[in-house]
């Protein structure tokens, strides 16, 4: 019996190939890009759920009660975690972790490296496999190093490495490393990333920083005791904080903060290690946040949802061809479930034929896929078992509903009612109607989101963030050579160049250059009887100008000026801080006994990423720290060559050192990075959105005018127009968007509203937007009506009547 369907149903779809072909394209684009994103959406999930001890392991944050309100901090002083293992019961491994670049050399090569600086305990916290060498503890000696394969076959060419000694540049020497271990590469759904691992008490800072409390700059992982509770932990080191941050609550107390609701001025907070990935800091705590993914794969169920709405759809308007065959096969005696089975056998066969060819699609556009939407995922570090089962679910459940339901209702069809060749569909354009209004509904959506992301993209690229972004070069300064000494070296060398108009430095980039880097340092200090915070940067002299920054009172550091090596520069949000109207000539202890008077006071700039309010931000003039950067600002002219001169230059100055030059406004562009990536996946689904519906529509309309062609033919005989028949079929559709225009302009507005908070600086969010989207949704479905109608009204209404 089954064998018979099967047979019966490949002749009916051959028959019916432009039929066929239709449902296959619809479903196979459907199917292909739903793997690929949902494909996307899981190992955006499966950010660091790959480690052993992934429910056990937590990162440590802060809040801290300010008298202007909560703030949150990851970073910890040196003596942190051992103090925290020694006094609070519950911890079963720690280990600090601190990010970090170094210079590396191994006979004639140079190389700056990414290193993170950790306690022994990390790799027994982490499942970061050692194949080679020490593999239970790697770091048990101080000069030891971890690399990982990729790193080993930089340096040495091979991954025989354990034994080998390098030289890092530390504080200004060359320190001999010897390698332990060599680790797995790191995975690419992994929130902690390095090249090579060492033991924190090899860090450059260690020495000078490890019994201070005031100074802050890396992350505690700790792993809990089998047992103890997150929430527990957290309450036992309230009496920790109480003592060893005495003086800094002092501080707040009189500076007037309030406690929180326990009654605290700081409180330690456990983060799991599986919402690192996902969390960002908002009034003081760390909110996770994982809308990101489950958008992507939202999008890949509502495109999968168009497509078989368009797929029920299609075969109701070809079921009218078979409505004779339905009652010679009753009155023969078939059943129900006969009949059933025969149109969902021919269902099976579609979707089995579209789920090929959407997985062959999927594989042939991977690589297009991950350059495109900025995204490591792949078959191999997504699919397993119950994503596989996972997925035969879904497939069987979307086949029995898609493929079951036309299959259904044709089977409730009665013998006589099949045999005249007529079709009573009053009943089920209900359910027809609702599902369009729903496939509008998500088409508007689409296309409002779009709408909305383009224009907030739009507006962060153009904001005037307060430095010049267009003609400056920003260059990492990853040579042997001291930086100031490089730095002195390049305004010699390109002062004889006419494009080259001013070159600066300073301790961190702006954006988020090639070299991957972005950070700011922070530091807190007493002014006045109250605490106060500020970014710290230290730059060279010609910072302001060659960024363009306008100082708004004072004047800048000027090299007649030797006194200005204990100068600083504030921004605005500074002097607010300082809650000084005019801070000229005031005077910061930033550092115990010594004074920081305030030469200038510069506009506020966005030295952070946009996401991110204007903060506090001081600039010194010290050379008792490297600059990392150089800023090179060009004439407009040229630039390409200009370019080329000072890669030219660089390389003759760092022969060993690789040139890792940008412009501003493409460091800019990269910190945009997750906004790109979602308004592009939004408006490819939006696109393909728009195509899956308009073959549903087109369908649709086929349906209705194959119902009403000796209606058609009567009208044109008493002298309708043309433009009049297609206003009246077309009608009934117009009707179905513009409801769900009505139901769905709402909801978007609001989640727009909602996602839009996120950022301080943000688009004027405009009812146009969502009126465009409307407007476009209804053009779109005239032109698709259009295209099934015309042809019905323009053919000869004889011919119409006939068909009767």
């Amino acid at each position: 019996m089954f064998t018979n369907y099967l047979k019966i149903a490949w002749r009916s779809l051959l028959k019916n190939k432009s039929f066929t072909f239709l449902n296959i394209i619809g479903l196979s684009i459907a199917f292909g890009v739903a793997i690929l994103l949902s494909m996307a959406s899981l190992f955006e999930l499966s950010y660091d759920n790959f480690h052993e001890y992934a429910d056990d392991v937590y990162k440590i944050y802060h809040s801290e009660q300010n008298p202007d309100g909560i703030e949150a901090t990851e970073t910890n002083a040196i003596p942190f975690a051992p103090a925290l293992q020694e006094d609070v019961p519950g911890i079963h491994k720690i280990s600090r972790y601190l990010d970090d670049e170094v210079l590396l050399f191994y006979q004639d090569k140079e190389l700056v490296i990414d290193i993170n600086w950790v306690d022994p305990d990390f790799f027994t916290m982490f499942s970061f496999p050692i194949i080679e060498g020490n593999t239970r503890n790697p770091l048990k000696k101080e000069n030891s190093i971890v690399i990982t394969q990729k790193m080993a076959t930089i340096i040495f060419g091979s991954t025989n490495v354990i034994g080998k000694t390098v030289d890092f540049l530390i504080n200004g020497k060359k320190q001999p490393f010897t390698v332990t271990g060599l680790a797995k590469n790191i995975p690419a759904n992994s929130s902690i990333e390095f090249e090579a691992v060492g033991n924190f008490i090899n860090n450059p800072r260690y020495e000078k920083l490890k019994n201070r409390w005031d100074h802050s700059n890396h992350e505690v992982y700790i792993q809990l005791q089998q047992g103890m509770q997150a929430s527990q932990f957290e309450k036992n080191t309230r009496a920790f904080t109480n003592i060893r941050f005495k003086d800094n609550i002092e501080d707040r107390k009189r500076d007037g903060a309030l406690p929180d609701k326990n009654g605290q001025y700081i409180q330690l907070h456990l983060l799991p290690i599986k919402d690192v990935y996902f969390t960002h800091y908002q009034n003081g705590r760390a909110t996770v946040s994982k809308v990101f993914p489950y958008i992507i794969l939202g999008i890949a169920a509502l495109l999968l949802f168009i497509a078989c709405v368009n797929f029920m759809n299609m075969s109701i308007a070809k079921s009218t061809a078979r409505l004779q065959e339905i009652g010679m096969r009753k009155s023969l005696g078939a059943a129900k479930k006969h009949i059933f089975f025969q149109f969902w056998s021919e269902s099976i066969l579609v979707f089995l034929a579209t789920l090929s060819f959407g997985i062959l699609l999927s594989i042939l556009c991977l690589d297009t896929f991950k350059s495109l939407f900025n995204t490591d995922a792949s078959f191999d570090n997504t699919v397993s078992l119950g994503i596989c089962i996972g997925f035969i679910l879904v497939f069987m459940s979307v086949t029995l509903v898609a493929g079951g339901y036309p299959a259904f209702l044709l089977s409730k069809l009665g013998t006589l009612q099949a045999l005249k060749g007529k079709v009573q569909v009053n009943g089920r354009n209900k359910v027809r109607d609702v599902l369009m209004i729903v496939q509008f509904a998500i088409v508007i959506l689409l296309v409002s989101g779009t709408f909305v992301l383009r224009g907030q993209l739009q507006y962060m690229k153009n904001k005037d963030l307060g430095f010049n972004k267009e003609q400056v070069i920003s260059l990492p300064l990853n040579g042997k050579r001291n930086s100031y000494q490089v730095v002195r070296l390049l305004k010699e060398t390109l002062k004889s160049n006419p494009n080259v108009i001013s070159i600066t430095a300073s301790d961190n980039n702006l954006g988020r250059g090639r070299d991957g880097s972005q950070s700011t340092s922070r530091l807190g200090f007493d002014y006045k009887d109250h605490k106060v915070g500020t970014h710290m940067l230290v730059v060279d002299h010609d910072y302001l100008e060659t960024l363009d920054i306008a100082l708004l009172s004072g004047r800048s550091f000027d090299r007649n000026f030797i006194a200005d090596s204990t100068s600083v520069v504030i921004n605005e949000a500074m002097a607010r801080e300082l809650q000084e109207e005019d801070p000229i000539g005031k005077q910061l202890e930033v550092i115990s006994d010594f004074k920081h008077t305030i030469i200038g006071v510069m506009k506020d700039y966005n030295f952070k990423d946009l996401n991110r309010a204007i903060e506090p931000m001081t600039l010194f003039m010290t050379n008792q720290k490297q600059v990392k950067y150089a800023y090179i600002k060009i004439a407009p002219s040229t630039i390409a060559h200009t370019f080329d001169s000072i890669k030219e230059t660089w390389q003759k100055l760092e022969p060993n050192a690789t040139f890792l030059g940008s412009f501003l406004d493409d460091n800019i562009e990269r910190t945009l990075k997750k906004e790109k990536t979602m308004t592009t996946i939004i408006t490819s689904g939006a696109a393909i959105a728009i195509t899956l519906s308009c073959i549903g529509l087109l369908a649709i309309s086929l349906l209705v005018v194959n119902q009403r062609t000796k209606e058609i033919g009567v009208r044109k005989i008493i002298g309708a127009s043309t433009v009049s028949l297609l206003v009246l079929l077309a009608k009934d559709f117009i009707k179905l968007v513009i409801i769900a225009f009505v139901i769905m302009v709402p909801i978007v507005w609001w989640y727009s509203n909602q996602w839009l908070e996120e950022y301080p600086y943000r688009m004027e969010l405009s009812i146009w937007v969502f009126v465009s989207a409307g407007v476009l949704a209804l053009s779109i479905a005239l032109i698709t009506i259009s295209f099934g109608t015309i042809k019905a009204i323009l053919q000869n209404p004889i011919k119409s009547l006939r068909t009767e």
